[in-house]
């Protein structure tokens, strides 16, 4: 019982938040209200669970030793000696199979989605860590892979929009992620992860000021002059919730250390779950309510052409 126990804390599924991407679609493209569709995404959800569990056991196993040095993943299951690597070895490969197997089922598409998303963790793991920057783009490639899923679980049209938006915000966890490493550790920041020594405070606070702003104006532009905000022309009315959200993680970034865990700030922090919860809301509401005429979604098409 106590294996199981560690075996289950072993696969985080506190971090099952970060799956959440894949319900992006179900709400952008207007799905909400199909039963077959909210099913769909619940399992394309349970699935990357399996998958993403299997990648945290496996990356474990590999950082075990550095994982011993850190003041919080000393604790985890394989770095204290709770579960031995084989036994994790083992539930990592069979949790991986059972989620491929499931997703085959699933959809051609989100099986292939699911397939790319394990190698390149497992890529990540055993390599791309060690690369600066590539590090970071490819925890935000995480993200855009289980957007892509969700639109191939219910059979959507991805849109460019969605993918631009959630690329910038995952670059942006990211990059809070790696501050608050170095913030945490200080000088012994590359005895634990050696790919930390390439990077300074300075230098990720103009890489999240350039991502914020680039998250900002993208989302801004997407509610104002896309084709989903010419439909529905008061989306704009979602954009404050998303600049406080974003100020808010940034505030909990820098003034109380937050960060290294995401899905640890999305699960204590209140007024972040409050804005999310009315954010969703709000879009729901507009996209069931807030219908343009077939002229007004023609002209504001004209007019995004004589813009561009």
């Amino acid at each position: 019982m106590n294996s199981l126990a560690a075996l289950i804390e072993g696969v985080r599924p506190r971090q099952a938040a970060k799956n959440l991407f894949v319900f992006a679609a179900l709400l952008f493209a207007n799905r909400f209200a199909s039963p077959q569709s909210v099913l769909q995404c619940i399992a394309a959800f349970f699935l990357f669970f399996l998958a993403s569990g299997s990648i945290y056991l496996f990356n474990d196993i590999l950082d075990a030793q550095q994982d011993k040095t850190h003041p919080v993943k000393c604790k985890r299951p394989i770095a204290s000696g709770r579960i031995s690597p084989q036994l994790a070895g083992f539930t990592s490969f069979l949790l991986a199979g059972t989620a491929l197997i499931l997703g085959w089922q699933l959809a051609v598409r989100f099986e292939i989605c699911l397939l790319t998303y394990l190698v390149l963790q497992i890529s990540y793991c055993v390599w791309l860590k060690h690369i600066v920057l590539l590090d970071v783009f490819v925890i935000a490639a995480g993200f855009l892979l289980r957007t892509a899923a969700g639109a191939f679980a219910i059979h959507v049209t991805l849109s460019h929009w969605l993918l631009l938006c959630t690329l910038l915000l995952a670059l942006f966890l990211g990059l809070g992620k790696r501050r608050q490493e170095l913030t945490l550790l200080g000088s012994k920041a590359a005895d634990h992860r050696s790919i930390l020594s390439q990077y300074s405070i300075s230098f990720l606070d103009q890489l999240i000021l350039m991502v914020v702003t680039s998250t900002l104006v993208s989302y801004s532009v997407y509610s104002i002059d896309s084709p989903t905000a010419h439909q529905h022309p008061h989306l704009w009315l979602t954009v404050p919730f998303v600049l406080y959200g974003i100020c808010r993680y940034m505030y909990l970034v820098y003034q109380h250390g937050w960060g290294g865990a995401p899905e640890e700030v999305l699960i204590q922090d209140r007024p972040l779950q409050c804005v999310l919860i009315l954010w969703v809301l709000v879009s729901i509401s507009l996209f069931l309510f807030d219908h343009a005429t077939g002229a007004e979604v023609a002209q504001g098409i004209k007019s995004s052409m004589r813009i561009h």
